[in-house]
Parts: C-alpha cells; structure tokens; sequence
C-alpha cells in the first residue's frame, strides 16, 4: 500500500484567503491530514518578474497561465501596488488550520526575498530572515515551528544551520526520493530532510505530453510502496484554479488505496532510529519542468 504526505505551500496573501480553505475542506472530505507550510510576512510576489530573465523561466509562465492562476492583483504586490502582511491580513483562515487538526509550519517570511536571495545571504542574513517568519509564527499559533520548507526548494549551508539552530524536528526544502540527512560541503545537519518525491501541478502543466486528462494516471503511475511518497501542491493551484483536477486525483489515490499520513508522524516515526537515516548531499540541480537550479539529493 502505498503512503503518502501532503505539503502544501501557500506563497501569497490572495492564495491563504481562498485558496487554503478550499484545501482544508477537500482533505475533510478525504480524511486526508496535510501540513500546511504558510508565507507569515509581506506578499511581495509582483517582484518575481525579475526572474523573466533566467532561463526556462518565460516558458513556464507561458504554459502555466500565471497570470489566470494567481491573479492580476497578486503579480503587482510589492510593485504598482503594497506588499499586503499575509500573516497580519488572514490571522482567522491560518489559526482555523490548526483548530481543524492539520500541521502547520513555515514556508517563509518574504518569499521573494528567500527565493530569489538566500543562496547569497550571510549567516546573520539568514538568521534574521527565519527568525522574522519564527517571530510571526510564534504571535500567530502561540508556539514554535517544528517544520519549514523553503520557497522554491532554495536551501544553503546557512539556512540548514539556522535550521538546526532553531531545532526544527524535520524539513522538507528537496527534491529526491527518501528522507536523509543532508551534507554540504562536508558538513552534515542536524535537521532531518524530508525531500518532495513527486513533480508538481506547474511543472506538468500545459506540456503537450501531460495533458489535463493523463495527469491523474501519471501520478498514480509514479506512486511507490518502498519509501514515503511526498507531494508538495500550492494553495494558489491546486486550492484554487486547478481545485477540480487536482479532486480528481484525491478521489484516484483514495480508490487506490493509499495511505495518507502526516509529516510530523512521518518524521517522528524515522528519527525513532537515527542511525538508520542515510547521509547524502544536497546539491543544486536542474529537475524537469522547473526553471532555475533547486536544492535535490544527490542520486536521486
């Protein structure tokens, strides 16, 4: 039988609104738990045309419909128009999350900010970026994060350390195919990897070869039953402008028979023995379907 963690990223303001209470309410209907990774500080997503230039990245705008996704008010905050607090504008829908049993972690305090600047922050750079998002988290839940995952799968020696510093049980910033113990450089981290098995909603969409109709069997095609599958959605996609899709892929893994478990419970259950957990490098790496470098397992 095969298991399966659900992380959904929620990276704006409009995203939290609408988009992670639709989420909430399909993942009741399944009895699905889920781990909800909020972006806590200004939505500042209108900066991202910078990324224009990067190669791969007009392409995926273009086969994606970014604009019918996120919204022409959304793709001008932080620019034409104010970055709204994404934590201080949705205080009821982020704390109703917790209140309805699901997980809740960070994703990050300025998203752009991370996404786009991390790989060249110093070490008190880094710090007082997670330490912002820990800030906000605290006001909001009332206790402290045990899970973050990076915008963007961006991740350095110095996030992995201020992870570490933080005391976070487990992270989820790769792209690979098992939990591990993350080394770069040479250096390993404390902090338990949880890495995304699966590609996600945008990296499929609008290529020829995975039209809307194949993208369901194509998931349940890469589901395996001799290691956690993780798969990361947005509550600005899945939660909202391909909500009926991605239902139709709720109702195939639940007739499939898989199992839904919850990421805490995942890691928990893994760092019953940590001497079990392999070490394995994280490097930067292209994936299909994605623009720019992420941070991957290597080998994987």
């Amino acid at each position: 039988m095969p298991v399966l963690a659900l992380k959904v990223d929620v990276d704006t303001d409009r995203g939290t609104r609408l988009g992670v209470p639709a989420l909430t309410a399909l993942f009741k209907e399944f009895d699905a738990p889920a781990c909800f990774l909020f972006s806590l500080g200004p939505d500042n997503t209108g900066k991202a045309i910078r990324r224009v230039f990067r190669p791969g990245f007009f392409q995926k705008v273009s086969r994606t419909s970014v604009v019918q996704i996120y919204g022409v008010r959304t793709l001008l905050n932080g620019t034409l128009l104010p970055a709204p607090h994404i934590g201080r504008r949705n205080e009821a829908v982020m704390r109703r999350v917790q209140a309805d049993g699901f997980e809740v972690g960070i994703h990050c305090h300025d998203h752009f900010r991370w996404q786009d600047y991390v790989l060249g922050m110093t070490l008190d750079q880094v710090r007082a970026e997670f330490g912002k998002a820990r800030e906000e988290f605290r006001r909001l839940f009332g206790t402290e994060a045990l899970t973050a995952g990076a915008p963007g799968w961006q991740a350095s020696a110095l996030s992995k350390q201020v992870y570490d510093e933080a005391g976070l049980l487990y992270a989820s910033d790769t792209r690979g195919e098992a939990p591990f113990f993350p080394r770069i450089n040479g250096r390993v981290f404390e902090t338990l990897e949880i890495p995304s098995t699966l590609p996600t909603f945008d990296e499929l969409m609008g290529r020829p070869e995975y039209p809307d109709d194949k993208i369901v069997a194509h998931y349940l095609s890469l589901l395996r039953d001799d290691r956690p599958n993780v798969f990361t959605l947005h509550a600005e996609i899945e939660g909202m402008g391909r909500l009926p899709l991605f239902c139709e892929l709720m109702t195939a893994l639940a007739d499939r028979g898989v199992k839904f478990v919850r990421m805490d419970d995942l890691a928990r259950d893994i760092l019953r023995d940590r001497s079990a957990v392999p070490v394995r490098d994280l490097v930067m790496a292209e994936i299909d379907g994605r623009s720019g470098l992420v941070a991957t397992q290597a080998g994987a």
